[in-house]
């Protein structure tokens, strides 16, 4: 057995409220604990979305009646919530904002730079900024927190042109950080270079925002792991009929299966475990301002070698990406807050038993 600290999940999205068919806060942080992640940060785009007061406490008050791991709550910025000066009511109770400023679903988009402004104006510097960019809109969200001296995190980058840039800004002293998903780092857009996909990742099963990119992207990734600061899964579960319909939605369930994908590659000497360590619990707690877990850890059979089958899973899309996929490394137990909250398969942590991070 090897001994992690309790992992840190900086970007999900758990459907609720609106969309809990495909998952709500007691599936998704059932999903995050046999995953061996003990806090989760939920993202806001949805329905409706996270924006001020209000939906804020549509989110929580379901986390409070039902998370089983601890937990915080996006807000999003719309073009008509910028006064963030007057309503700390509802930032100091988020987990931070996020700005949606590419592709995205929803009432979140900003399209113009204009919108930007207020926001990274108003909104507090103790809590973080995460930018749904890519490419040239992630690098007009790094401008921006070079003109207003304040730190912006990049979501889910896949783009060997965006870690470079994100490289030659941090070598600048521009604050940015960012994070990269294991699909972005596993898998290709070319069907034929990734390793065993089950079920075959055809039609709406590939879709995902941002897309799978090349092999020299992925490469570039893997290249410059030192400038990547967080593993986040942007665990996005849509149900198969969803997945498999004429107009299928983007986005993977992760939540179970990045600690296994990582450790296999622990195994594969491509990471090491103090890189697990340091970009899913050291580097996620300084950037996001997280509290301490006293008493938390994550018990792991290294040696534990099976496939993924989304039929074991408590995520309720019913599906994986990673299907059929050999993994090395499986959590066995979960001690939240001196509490044993899984083992072996079991969640024994209650609902509502998960605390808000920034109660």
């Amino acid at each position: 057995m090897i001994k992690l600290p309790g992992l840190i999940d900086p970007h999900v999205h758990l459907r609720e409220p609106g969309a809990t068919h495909k998952e709500d806060y007691d599936s998704g942080t059932s999903a995050a604990l046999a995953g061996g992640i003990t806090i989760v940060l939920a993202m806001p785009n949805t329905k409706p979305p996270i924006f001020d007061a209000e939906t804020l406490d549509l989110a929580l008050n379901a986390a409070q009646q039902k998370a089983h791991c601890d937990y915080g709550q996006f807000v999003g910025a719309g073009p008509d919530n910028a006064d963030w000066q007057n309503n700390t009511s509802t930032s100091s109770r988020s987990a931070g904002l996020k700005m949606y400023l590419d592709s995205t679903f929803g009432e979140l988009r900003l399209d113009d730079m204009t919108l930007w402004q207020p926001h990274f104006q108003n909104w507090p510097k103790n809590f973080p900024i995460v930018a749904h960019s890519e490419s040239r809109t992630m690098a007009a969200a790094i401008l921006f927190a070079a003109i207003y001296d304040r730190p912006v995190h990049i979501a889910h980058i896949s783009l060997k042109e965006e870690v470079l840039l994100i490289k030659a800004a941090k070598e600048r002293g521009i604050k940015v950080t960012c994070e990269v998903c294991p699909h972005h780092l596993f898998m290709t857009n070319d069907p034929l270079s990734s390793p065993k996909i089950g079920g075959g990742l055809g039609g709406g099963r590939k879709e995902v925002r941002p897309r799978l990119a090349t092999q020299s992207d992925v490469d570039a990734l893997w290249e410059n792991m030192d400038v990547i600061d967080c593993f986040a899964t942007d665990h996005a579960p849509h149900t198969v009929e969803e997945k498999d319909s004429d107009n299928p939605p983007p986005g993977f369930p992760g939540l179970e299966t990045i600690l296994p994908l990582l450790l296999t590659a622990v195994d594969l000497r491509r990471l090491t475990l103090d890189d697990v360590i340091q970009k899913m619990y050291t580097n996620p707690k300084k950037i996001f301002n997280l509290p301490d877990q006293p008493e938390t850890w994550v018990e792991v059979d290294e040696n534990a070698t099976y496939e993924i089958k989304a039929s074991e899973q408590f995520t309720r899309c019913g599906w994986t990406p990673f299907e059929g996929w050999k993994v090395k490394g499986k959590v066995r137990k979960v001690v939240l807050r001196g509490q044993v909250a899984y083992e072996n398969g079991k969640i024994l942590a209650p609902a509502g038993y998960g605390r808000n991070i920034r109660a």
